[in-house]
């Protein structure tokens, strides 16, 4: 069982009041929710240099982070395991987000996880949520 912090950088594509995120599901308790996209920052990176990294690799795009939105700090258990994270959190924009449908289904390349545009009106009620918790309270008005 794991039992260290990870740090992790995802970032918030936003357009209007659809946001960008893969969609994701425990097989344990059948639960479905989105996620943020990004991953792990390794050692020696910064949580920018992170985010550019991992959005290069999970879809392919060049991002330029906006903005630090904040860092939140979620606890969690995925799948039996718990989890601990430590999550930089950037509005992130792309040329190859405005190029994209509103009804684009995309696929996070090394995994195969689906990524569409949500309302934010559907991550407030939860249908499906968005994690890690609180980063839809850092998204600006």
């Amino acid at each position: 069982m794991r039992r260290w912090i990870r740090n992790l950088a995802v970032g918030l594509p936003l357009r209007g009041e659809h946001v960008l995120a893969s969609l994701g599901g425990d097989r344990l308790t059948g639960v479905e929710f989105c996620r943020a996209i990004g991953g792990g920052i390794d050692f020696g990176e910064t949580s920018d240099q992170a985010l550019r990294r991992e959005f290069r690799e999970e879809l392919g795009f060049d991002v330029e982070p906006t903005l630090l939105l904040g860092v939140v700090e979620n606890l969690f258990e995925f799948e039996g395991i718990p989890g601990h994270e430590i999550v930089h959190v950037y509005a992130v924009e792309s040329p190859d987000f405005d190029a994209l449908n509103l009804d684009a289904d995309l696929t996070i390349l090394d995994e195969g996880s689906a990524v569409r545009w949500y309302t934010r009106s559907q991550f407030k009620a939860r249908k499906p949520p968005l994690y890690p918790e609180g980063i839809l309270d850092l998204l600006p008005a």
